[in-house]
């Protein structure tokens, strides 16, 4: 099974990147989701999905931790308030 983090190739075309998702269907189907990493550029490929089967790891990495978000990470913003007390002038 492919982990997420892992760098992977499908087999038939050769795309690689990181396998950023994972779909399990019913009836046993399994798609990874391949991100590409940017190019030279700084443009990035679109994200392509493929059968687990043609996805071979690349390099065995760690998936990269996800910053921990809060109801105050949005940026700055007036606490929620009663509605029937008056807005602040």
């Amino acid at each position: 099974m492919i982990k997420l983090g892992n760098k992977v190739r499908d087999l038939v075309t050769g795309f690689t990147g990181i396998a950023t998702a994972r779909t399990e269907y019913l009836y046993g189907c399994v798609h990874i989701s391949v991100t590409p990493t940017v190019d030279k550029d700084g443009k990035q490929a679109e994200t392509a999905w493929f059968d687990e089967q043609r996805v071979e790891v690349v390099e065995d990495t760690p998936a990269p931790m996800a910053k921990s978000y809060s109801a105050t990470s949005g940026g700055p913003a007036d606490p929620p308030r009663n509605p029937n007390t008056p807005p602040r002038l």
